[in-house]
């Protein structure tokens, strides 16, 4: 089967020199990662939401023991949402796997159980933003999707020289990405940006894009507050952020008594009770009576 094209208007000439220039270079230059190996859908789904700010080697040891567990949409939705959450201790940012049960559960209700390919259905699911949709059509179906992660926002401002708004960094994405095979052409744009074209400290000299770069390390850098470029966190020490983060770990290992969570969050009671009633409204947490569970 020959690879999927992109089926619009033919690239300009420095695009296609970029083109060429790094498909060469992606050809032989790819790491060998699991969600590579797979066009599995619900796989990619779930590995790209794992991704989100997360350490690539923990999720090539975690990524098959949560497919183990839940290896389709409808194992997951079947599933009661906290035991999803459970599986996801370590993983960080707790409302993913929330919305991965909620999305799974609106494919097994819209999609026969099955991950929907148009890209408004994986637009409509749950916590699946524009990235996730597009790598998902991208690596999963072979479908036309230009991606546009937090690597491939930093090389598209490089290339260009200019701090980007997110439209013009998905038109400048969905420009270079003409007629090439979807999935060789963003996975090697991404790779770009993880191994060579990293945040702090870009390989210039080594870069098969160099030539073609308006940046190349002269100046500031315009990947600064450019789109999709992931940007520094508030504080997590002493943040509500960490003290939910401490009470759905304490919820993964049994129910917490109400009148015990201030106690176990360290926290004074007004504080701690501004932490339940977030997790209660975000469907991390249900209150049963006396005590507090996940869902």
């Amino acid at each position: 089967m020959k690879p999927v094209q992109f089926l619009v208007v033919a690239a300009g000439k420095r695009s296609q020199a970029i083109q060429a220039e790094l498909m060469a270079w992606g050809h032989t230059n790819l790491r060998d990662l699991p969600w590579r190996r797979s066009r599995d859908p619900w796989l990619i789904l779930v590995s790209e939401t794992m991704l989100q700010q997360t350490q690539v080697a923990r999720i090539i040891d975690r990524l098959p023991r949560f497919l183990g567990r839940f290896p389709t949409p409808s194992a997951c939705a079947a599933a009661p949402a906290g035991h999803v959450v459970k599986e996801w201790a370590g993983l960080g940012y707790n409302r993913r796997p929330l919305n991965l049960h909620r999305a799974a559960t609106v494919m097994v209700a819209d999609h026969q159980g099955e991950v929907p390919v148009e890209l408004e259905a994986l637009l409509a699911l749950p916590g699946v933003g524009p990235y996730t949709a597009r790598a998902v059509r991208a690596f999963a179906f072979e479908q036309p999707a230009a991606v546009v992660d937090t690597n491939i926002g930093r090389v598209l401002a490089r290339l260009d020289g200019a701090t980007l708004s997110p439209r013009k960094a998905q038109e400048r994405a969905d420009e270079l990405a003409v007629g090439q095979p979807v999935w060789l052409w963003n996975q090697s744009l991404m790779e770009l940006g993880a191994l060579v074209c990293t945040k702090r400290t870009p390989a210039c000299k080594t870069c098969p894009l160099a030539t073609r770069c308006r940046w190349r390390g002269s100046g500031p850098d315009p990947a600064t507050g450019s789109a999709a470029v992931s940007v520094p966190q508030a504080r997590f020490e002493g943040s509500d952020r960490q003290l939910r983060g401490r009470l759905v770990a304490a919820l993964r290992a049994a129910p917490v008594a109400m009148a015990e969570v201030a106690l176990v969050l360290d926290a004074p009671t007004d504080r701690a009770d501004r932490i339940v009633a977030g997790l209660v409204r975000d469907g991390l947490a249900v209150e049963d009576g006396r005590d507090l569970r996940l869902p």
